[in-house]
């Protein structure tokens, strides 16, 4: 009895030293943060998922940014710091991007593992990340980019249909909009139609909505993979399942050998795939994780985007009138939009601008330190961060600082008109980074606010939007998701214009 009690309190001693070890770490080094709970933390909801996680960064951000360029935190157990001044921010991506050049997620998977998120260029370390860069950034040039529009036309075309057929129903926005990007990224990028807008749970569509599987049990996975890389090798865990995989690659392959076979010729992302096959002989799988790269760029974070701007065009009826008003001078090419005038419609890059920095689709960003360097914690005292430790920037709580922007929570476009510079003075501040900022930004962003403005577009010149009761108002953000996502839904009602 008395040996078993001995090991029973050994053992929680054991835990509890295992879970503390590190919570003196930046005591040690007098570097100011709040307490970390127990095991979790300052971020309990990472866990619980009680809260935002971005809630909770913001809390921290604003006690400690009078003061402070940044301060100490824990995930769980392990030290982080989180910066609370842009100017840092735009340091550590922009000036010391040397020494902050991999992500803190770097870790979490590998080829051999995950053979298509390990080959994803955000994922990728050192050297290894720039190449699948370099091999991937012709893909996105202006040229190739203008040639995908007629594929984003034919979806919106669709969009409008199905809208018009289902008219009277409300939409639950972010369905709609997952199922307007699903078609076009399928389209793009594996040469088919998703049939998001005319098939019954199209295959495509449901494929998609387990890749960027958001559940509780997803997120344990990747926690565990985090916490015990080395183990999760072992056991061959990943964060894509093997069927998931199997379907994208096979996918790939069959539109790789259709497009090998037919005589169609299309300036699409599956065209730049063949043409890079045949330069540097790069794998069927290489391939089909570039789609994949492409697909859950496309897909998802723009959906976010889309669901939210629709939201507030929705809301503000002054703007939705403003904008509908100036899409109508927009010049046409017969019966479709001009890519170039679209592009360069400045109301519409505003709106655009202005969604993207109240509802951001990644909450924050975690930048892995990968050599020693010291950082200013105040204006005369610099503190040393070491190796490995990652440098959290809340993208929310940038976005939505009253020190940048007058009336942050309002949604005013107009803060970001060509009078006033547009989105350049919060650049060269670091407080508009929707994209991140520096040599990693985010490769596909003039993909994505193309078939962004494109989506808005379709939808206020044809529709007029409003917020159905279904919508809980104020927006609250579910704490069970990644990505910055509303609780509840939005839903919403298009009733078509009169034209």
């Amino acid at each position: 009895m008395f040996l078993t009690i001995t090991l029973i309190v050994s053992a929680v001693a054991a835990i509890y030293l295992y879970v503390t070890w590190n919570y003196n770490y930046w005591r040690k080094r007098d570097v100011p943060g709040p307490n970390p709970v127990l095991g979790l933390g300052n971020f309990p909801s990472f866990l619980l998922m009680k809260r935002p996680i971005v809630d909770e960064m913001d809390d921290i951000y604003r006690e400690y940014k009078v003061k402070y360029n940044f301060v100490g935190v824990f995930s769980t157990r392990t030290p982080r710091i989180l910066i609370t001044s842009s100017e840092l921010a735009k340091d550590v991506l922009m000036k010391n991007f040397k020494s902050f050049h991999d992500n803190e997620f770097s870790d979490m998977t590998s080829k051999d593992n995950d053979p298509l998120l390990g080959r994803n260029p955000f994922l990728l370390n050192g050297d290894e990340w720039k190449a699948k860069r370099a091999e991937i950034t012709p893909a996105f040039t202006t040229s190739r980019i203008k040639a995908l529009f007629p594929l984003i036309e034919d979806v919106c075309s669709r969009m409008t249909n199905y809208l018009k057929q289902n008219r009277g129903s409300i939409m639950d926005t972010k369905e709609l909009s997952a199922k307007f990007t699903t078609d076009v990224v399928s389209s793009c990028i594996f040469a088919c139609d998703a049939q998001s807008f005319t098939g019954e749970n199209p295959e495509i569509r449901e494929k998609g909505r387990k890749l960027i599987d958001q559940s509780f049990s997803s997120f344990l996975v990747i926690i565990f993979i985090s916490t015990f890389p080395k183990l999760s090798k072992i056991l061959n865990i990943s964060v894509i399942p093997k069927s998931l995989e199997s379907f994208f690659t096979n996918l790939m392959i069959e539109a790789i050998q259709h497009r090998d076979t037919s005589s169609t010729k299309r300036a699409d992302y599956l065209d730049y795939l063949i043409s890079l096959r045949k330069k540097k002989e790069i794998s069927e799988l290489d391939m089909a994780a570039h789609g994949v790269t492409f697909f859950i760029d496309g897909f998802e974070t723009s959906s976010v985007a889309i669901s939210f701007m629709l939201y507030e065009i929705a809301k503000n009826s002054g703007v939705q009138k403003r904008l509908r008003e100036e899409l109508s001078n927009v010049k046409t090419e017969g019966e479709a939009v001009s890519y170039d005038s679209l592009l360069e419609h400045a109301y519409l890059d505003q709106v655009v601008n202005e969604g993207l920095r109240m509802w951001p689709p990644a909450g924050f960003m975690s930048k892995k330190c990968t050599e020693p360097m010291e950082l200013p914690l105040t204006g005369d005292r610099n503190i040393s961060i070491g190796e490995e430790i990652c440098a959290i920037i809340s993208i929310w709580s940038l976005h939505r600082d009253p020190e940048y922007y007058d009336d942050p929570l309002t949604f005013n476009p107009d803060r970001f008109s060509p009078e006033t510079g547009g989105t350049s003075p919060y650049r060269e501040k670091g407080c508009f980074i929707p994209f991140g900022d520096g040599p990693r930004q985010c490769l596909g962003m003039r993909f994505a606010r193309m078939q962004v403005k494109r989506c808005l577009y379709e939808l206020v010149t044809n529709f007029e939007i409003t917020v159905n009761p279904k919508t809980k108002e104020p927006l609250q953000l579910d704490p069970k998701q990644f990505l910055t996502a509303p609780l509840g839904g939005i839903w919403l009602d298009f009733e078509p214009v009169s034209k």
